[in-house]
């Protein structure tokens, strides 16, 4: 079956949707399935705006709400992951996944699906090192603080992926794995985006969870997004024993959505002809998720996933082949994901803006009707939960210091701050976007497996490429380009402080209470794939 793969959509559903039918017109290609690699912006209205970490320029409605509402419906089956520009209160709704509009599904915090027999998965958000091992506890009104890393990927979800056996086809992640630049043109990649050096060079750019996932699942496609460059790779694994066949996985990182961008990309997978056409569920995946149910933590509490280091009473959570079978067994043998898109929240209305809209903390029904079923914690029940415990503590003890000391003042301020209009200009997380319309030329946006690989479409129809049979770069030229940022590494120090003079043209200038002086130019990565912890 053809599958179509877009890289951030920022939320410009009309744009990907028209270039798809422009294909089927141009090419009579139509895509059974459409993957998003992450930066959906699915916004409902004028609340859900007020949940993305980005600056006030980039807070516009687009057109996702238009398929929320039912006036228009996804032309194709969609599924996507969330990055790190996402309405966060709307996809806080289904961390199990779920439908977000008809015919357009979330996979959650990380999930697996069916499609035609076709084994997909995927993880949201982007990594945070500070982050990573707590809870998943944020919840609407969000803060300066909570409204950044709700996006970020947590351990336990890394830890329920990895408890995974049998094969995965397709992975999605909006970050790329750290390190899959050694596995492509790097050459071509670093005269692209030369503000990525220190980190390749220092190994930093990316995220080691991803990186970690790729090594433990070994899909036979990997698709990312997030550093709005086009980049392919191709790395073959190694295998733990004589016994297994060995596997390599292509992977593909997409640009942007933007006119007269390389950002869909299709691809040809095998599938399973007597298949159905509808989303399915994955039996072990639901499996995984019952057997690592008492793992669940909503708390800001950092703590480490089981392991095996004489700590733990149980360390591996993967699941028998008669567990898997209990789940088919639970469902009749239909995995069928019931097709129960609900709305909850109002729909923007461009007739009648309402600007003081706030965000309210919501329970799908969604998943309070998967959590039912597979008999799973609500986080978000949870979470309000323990907010309503929070809350009658403080009452109590508000009561106690009254009676103490009549003079006390029982009032406290909020824990959330509900106006993020003053949100700091400067995002540690953000990837800049470019202006509308781009600076780059095609030419030089999309950084090919290979160059004895040319596209197969036209440079006419330049939103699309067929991608070539094989991803694959040679081994000479990917020892080449090690080789070459090898020597480079080591090269004269006059070369080297250019290149530091250069690089921080392109950070973004403050004085020392952290206040921006100096225009945005391009963002450097480094605060986002930080190595250390910073929790202090």
């Amino acid at each position: 079956m053809k599958v179509a793969v877009a890289g951030c959509c920022h939320g410009a559903l009309d744009k990907m949707y028209e270039t798809l039918e422009l294909l089927q017109r141009r090419h009579n290609v139509r895509p059974d399935l459409l993957l998003c690699c992450g930066d959906f912006q699915a916004v409902r209205n004028e609340a859900d705006l007020r949940c993305m970490a980005v600056p006030a320029k980039y807070r516009h409605m687009q057109t996702f709400y238009r398929y929320y509402s039912g006036e228009k419906k996804a032309p194709v089956l969609t599924v996507f992951i969330g990055g790190n520009h996402e309405a966060s209160n709307h996809l806080q709704e289904l961390p199990y996944g779920g439908w977000v509009a008809p015919n357009i599904y979330y996979l959650g915090y990380a999930g697996v699906v069916r499609f035609r027999g076709v084994r997909i998965g995927g993880i949201s958000g982007i990594f945070k090192s500070h982050d990573y091992r707590k809870g998943h506890f944020e919840c609407p009104p969000y803060n300066q603080q909570t409204i950044r890393s709700a996006y970020h990927v947590r351990n336990i979800e890394v830890f329920k992926l990895k408890q995974l056996k049998r094969p995965i086809d397709i992975f999605m992640s909006h970050d790329w794995p750290r390190s899959i630049y050694h596995y492509g043109n790097k050459k071509q990649l670093l005269k692209m985006k030369s503000f990525f050096r220190q980190e390749v060079e220092s190994n930093t750019l990316g995220s080691p969870a991803a990186s970690e996932l790729l090594q433990h699942l070994k899909p036979t496609y990997w698709f990312s997004a997030h550093l709005h460059v086009k980049f392919a790779a191709f790395m073959q694994h190694e295998t733990n024993s004589k016994e297994e066949l060995p596997k390599a996985t292509k992977f593909l990182a997409l640009d942007k959505c933007l006119p007269h961008r390389d950002f869909l990309q299709i691809i040809d997978v095998e599938h399973d002809p007597n298949a159905g056409d509808s989303l399915e569920y994955d039996a072990e995946w639901i499996a995984v998720l019952k057997a690592t149910n008492s793992l669940v933590n909503v708390t800001q509490s950092s703590w480490n996933m089981p392991e095996k280091n004489g700590l733990h009473a149980k360390w591996d959570y993967s699941v028998t082949e008669e567990a898997i079978k209990e789940v088919l067994e639970e469902l009749n043998h239909d995995l069928k994901i019931p097709c129960n898109f609900t709305l909850t929240a109002a729909c923007y209305d461009p007739n009648k803006p309402q600007k003081n809209m706030e965000p309210v903390h919501t329970i799908n029904p969604q998943t309070t009707e998967f959590c039912a079923q597979f008999g799973l914690t609500d986080i978000n029940d949870r979470i309000q939960q323990a907010k309503e415990e929070s809350s009658g503590r403080g009452e109590c003890e508000e009561e106690e210091e009254e009676e103490m000391d009549s003079t006390g003042s029982a009032e406290e301020p909020s824990e959330y701050n509900t106006d993020n209009s003053g949100l700091s200009s400067f995002n540690p997380d953000e990837i800049m976007l470019d202006e509308e319309g781009g600076d780059e030329d095609l030419s030089t946006c999309s950084v090919d497996p290979s160059p004895d690989h040319p596209p197969e479409f036209s440079t006419s129809f330049s939103d699309i490429r067929i991608m070539p049979d094989s991803m694959a770069v040679s081994s000479d030229d990917a020892m080449d380009s090690n080789n070459e940022e090898l020597e480079r590494a080591g090269g004269s120090k006059e070369l080297e402080e250019k290149s530091s003079t250069e690089r921080s043209l392109k950070r973004i200038g403050g004085d020392e209470n952290g206040n921006s002086s100096v225009k945005k130019i391009k963002r450097r990565n480094q605060a986002i794939y930080a190595a250390e912890d910073e929790d202090k």
